[in-house]
């Protein structure tokens, strides 16, 4: 059994709300954790629920990224993945 079916059973969820989970769980690759942790931020933020208040260290941190940001000291995340790509191997000459 997948996680994903493990998770909606465990919820108890209808079958339509299930086959939902299940379609955007595979549609924008995520786990169902991920999910599920998106789903319950965004009923705190629905619900004015506090969230959890940043460090000085935290925001400073924000602070100069915004900076490096406003500087174009950044790469994109097409970037990223391409630099993390893992480099192609050139094809040795057979032996005779």
């Amino acid at each position: 059994m997948s996680a994903s079916k493990n998770i909606i059973q465990i919820l108890d969820l209808p079958p339509r709300m299930a086959k939902q989970v299940e379609h955007v769980i595979r549609k924008e690759r995520r786990t169902p954790a991920d999910l599920m942790r998106e789903a319950l931020r965004t009923y705190f933020w629905l619900r004015g629920l506090p969230e959890e208040t940043p460090t000085v260290a935290e925001l400073r941190g924000i602070r100069r990224g915004r900076a490096e940001i406003k500087r174009g000291q950044f790469v994109t995340l097409e970037q990223l993945a391409n630099e993390l790509e893992s480099p192609r191997r050139k094809a040795r000459a057979k032996r005779a």
